[in-house]
């Protein structure tokens, strides 16, 4: 029955990498939050983690071959391997639509994705377990707002300086740290590109199609998600509420990012906070249709758990 329900479900995962793919291309969005929105994310880090599993027992284990398939197998297929074809697809198409979109219109663009990530929040927040320890409330309240502070500042250190020419070692260690934000909802892997000055690079690169920046770059994602994504699954294990907290409040500080209005910096980075100027009518409708949408999903994917969840009628009774 999981293999057929996982069939079902392979159109839907694929639109799911689509959208992580997309919110990747964005700076100020996290591929993780959209994961997060649509239901998979857990998913997709126990799977990851399996698949970095796999890859140490072929360099470590004893038995090398057998430990390997073992984690192998428990990889979600059915789950990965759509996402990541959708994510692909997305990239390689809108690349360079999305990078004319946030530049050509960045008070429209920062209004709509931040109607999606402001209602993202509630996301984790109601993935927190029951708190059967009897803390008081106050406490959960201060780690929201000081993984907010934290997100706010580090936003808003961002210099920006485009990087004409990135020597492939430096880019190498860029894909690392970036891949650790796609992992981490509220951090934006495209803001930290964007932040270090390979944003632009890196998207000419893919519209470009040029393989060898490309092949550097995967090779730094796939060892920074090798070295994060079990930490991060050791934490929501361990430390789940914490992590969840966390991470909203890692989300409500990235906010300031997708401010609609800014003052135009003399870099490419974050510029800094005013009040609404024209344009703002299409910005603020923009906020409220991103939020709609983010809403929507949330809706959807809260009654397909309820309606998986649910009892299977016995047919014999």
């Amino acid at each position: 029955m999981r293999g057929v329900t996982s069939r079902l479900s392979l159109p839907l995962n694929v639109l799911r990498g689509v959208l992580i793919g997309l919110a990747e291309l964005v700076p100020g969005v996290s591929g993780g939050t959209v994961a997060l929105v649509t239901g998979v994310y857990e998913r997709l880090i126990r799977s990851a983690d399996h698949g970095v599993s796999a890859l140490r027992s072929l360099v470590t284990g004893p038995d090398r071959a057998r430990e390997a398939t073992a984690e192998l197998r428990r990889v979600d297929w059915w789950l990965v391997l759509p996402v990541l074809a959708g994510m692909g697809a997305a990239v390689l198409t809108v690349a360079g639509a999305m990078e004319g979109f946030v530049t050509d219109h960045p008070e429209h663009a920062r209004g709509l994705f931040l109607g999606m990530v402001a209602v993202s929040i509630a996301v984790p927040l109601r993935m927190l377990p029951e708190d059967r320890g009897g803390a008081p409330r106050w406490r959960d309240v201060v780690v929201v707002l000081l993984s907010a502070v934290v997100a706010f500042g580090l936003v808003g250190l961002a210099s920006g300086r485009e990087i004409e020419d990135p020597a492939l070692p430096v880019v190498l260690v860029a894909a690392a740290i970036a891949v650790c934000a796609l992992a981490l909802p509220g951090v934006s892997g495209s803001f930290f590109l964007l932040a270090v000055g390979l944003y632009a690079p890196t998207l000419t690169a893919v519209d470009e199609r040029d393989l060898g920046y490309l092949a550097v770059f995967a090779v730094g994602a796939v060892l920074g998600l090798g070295s994060f994504v079990q930490v991060l699954r050791w934490l929501l294990d361990a430390h789940r509420r914490t992590t969840l907290l966390v991470m909203a409040g890692l989300m409500l500080g990235s906010l300031r990012a997708l401010w609609p209005w800014q003052t135009e910096s003399d870099t490419d980075g974050a510029g800094g906070l005013r009040g609404p100027y024209d344009p703002w009518a299409g910005p603020l409708l923009l906020i409220v249709v991103g939020a709609l949408v983010v809403l929507a999903l949330v809706l959807v994917e809260a009654r397909r758990e309820a309606r998986e969840a649910a009892p299977v009628p016995d047919p014999t009774s």
